[in-house]
């Protein structure tokens, strides 16, 4: 047990070149805040295997694709699986964590969700589109997504895509705008929403209504984390309804610069709570 503070490996990469964000300004805000009350230290997704043992627990944030770096992050699972270390997020996400094969499961079950598949056999079982967005199952960031006409939809479904693995292929939706929603633990903390689909990372508050967020909450309950902080993500259809994009598990960004002073505030709060019941149920601090 440590005698004083808990002491913190937090992960991330401040140097990675995020489109339209800057993860070292998110983490450099977060972590002068959460140092008022752990003991932290930074270091790059690459290292964390080699240093977690000198710390009592080990946060992961703007760590990047896992793509960029993935011996290392097999590494790391294994290495904080096999010693017991407590890792924030835990490791037993069912969303992006564990690569997109969620995005099939939810489409089997028939859930609010982009209709995705992986096979080339099983295009048929999509809606029919003039273009369809083809992903990488372990992408993260647009990383390998492209968006192929019909006529080529079947090819890439193999996942000959070069060096970016197996794909899942989904029909190109013309949405309205994406819109985002922020859990910590359980609880919703906020939602923020792109008004111009060119423009991803262009957020602005989001008052989201008792629907969407029953639409959100039903994905944080399938993803069955105690704790940790999720990011929803999904698109308003054409027919007005949403539909789930991506869940946010691994290392969500949280756009922290585009809230006002309170929401941020009460998110940096939340997160700090969390983390003392996350490191209270894993036995590393008592009471």
């Amino acid at each position: 047990m440590p005698a004083t503070r808990p002491r913190i490996l937090y992960v991330t990469d401040l140097a990675y070149p995020a489109r339209g964000r800057r993860y070292c300004d998110e983490d450099i805000f977060l972590t002068s805040r959460l140092c008022e009350e752990f003991d932290l230290a930074l270091c790059h997704p690459r290292d964390a295997a080699a240093l977690m043992d000198g710390f009592d627990a080990v946060v992961v944030r703007n760590s990047g694709p896992v793509l960029g770096y993935l011996d290392a992050y097999k590494e790391f699972r294994a290495r904080a699986l096999a010693t017991g270390t407590p890792v924030y997020n835990p490791l037993t996400g069912r969303g992006d964590m564990a690569g997109k094969q969620y995005l099939l499961d939810l489409t089997d079950a028939g859930l609010p969700v982009i209709p995705t598949v992986g096979r080339p056999e099983d295009l048929h079982r999509l809606p029919r589109a003039e273009r369809y967005v083809v992903k990488p199952r372990l992408g993260a960031d647009s990383h390998g997504l492209r968006i192929v006409p019909a006529a080529e939809a079947s090819a890439p479904a193999d996942g000959d895509v070069g060096d970016v693995g197996d794909v899942l292929v989904q029909p190109y939706v013309d949405f309205a705008y994406e819109v985002s929603f922020y859990f910590v633990d359980q609880d919703f903390q906020y939602a923020l929403h792109a008004p111009d689909p060119a423009a991803r990372w262009r957020l602005e508050p989001y008052r989201p209504t008792s629907a969407d967020l029953d639409f959100a909450r039903r994905f944080v309950a399938w993803n069955t984390l105690g704790h940790g902080i999720q990011r929803i993500d999904a698109c308003r259809a054409p027919d007005g309804k949403l539909l789930l994009v991506e869940l946010e598990d691994l290392n969500p960004y949280l756009s922290l610069d585009a809230l006002d002073d309170a929401t941020r505030d009460a998110f940096v709060a939340a997160t700090t709570a969390s983390l003392h019941r996350f490191l209270r149920a894993s036995g590393v601090v008592r009471g």
